[in-house]
């Protein structure tokens, strides 16, 4: 599997290559968005992995210019910056999910390899005959993933938090709660609150389609 980094930091890219080459996939790593960019346009990849805050181009624009010539390659963000209006604008212009900083190679790996398998039977589908799949059902929420959570919700006896949803999934947390807000707002989740010995109710979702 060829794997793509984009990130300014020469320690973390050295440390990325490090973990996935171990694994066994074929990392190549870029000190900004525009070479990043330019090794893609040539060679492809399978996953790319881009940081929020890079010279030249930074992750935002990366992300968009991407999706201008793929839409199913899976790119997640490589962030600090765990605030939800942050996660928003980068799943508008395209991004698959979040990988927080500081990196956790196990969390990483785990991640990296369900977004593969989320592209795989993104492809499966698009390869059956006569079939129309749309990779965005609408800007910043992807297909694949919508249908993976909802599955999980779907079979979920108990409504469930954001973080509890998250850990079970091996999605971001900022990733969840957009595509729980869409759920909601489409009719499909209720949000139900859960009241807490301290602090303000916390939400749990359940599935009422």
């Amino acid at each position: 599997m060829k794997i793509l980094i984009m990130d300014d930091d020469e320690a973390l890219r050295y440390m990325l290559t490090e973990i996935f080459t171990f694994v066994g996939w074929e990392p190549k790593a870029f000190p900004n968005g525009r070479e990043g960019i330019k090794e893609f346009l040539s060679h492809g990849a399978d996953i790319i992995l881009v940081d929020y805050h890079m010279p030249e181009i930074d992750g935002l624009e990366t992300v968009r210019l991407i999706r201008e010539h793929d839409q199913l390659v899976p790119i997640l963000v490589l962030t600090v910056d765990e605030r939800q209006e942050i996660a928003d604008r980068f799943l508008d212009e395209g991004a698959t999910d979040f990988a927080l900083k500081p990196v956790k190679a196990p969390d990483l790996i785990a991640r990296v390899q369900l977004h593969k398998r989320l592209l795989d039977m993104t492809k499966t589908v698009q390869a059956t005959p006569k079939f129309q799949y749309e990779v965005f059902v609408t800007k910043g929420i992807s297909q694949s993933t919508l249908s993976y959570i909802e599955r999980y919700l779907a079979a979920s006896e108990e409504p469930s938090t954001v973080e509890e949803i998250s850990h079970e999934l091996g999605l971001a947390t900022p990733t969840v709660y957009r595509y729980l807000t869409y759920l909601v707002h489409n009719g499909k989740v209720q949000p139900l609150p859960s009241y807490q010995k301290m602090g303000r109710p916390k939400n749990r979702y359940h599935w009422i389609e």
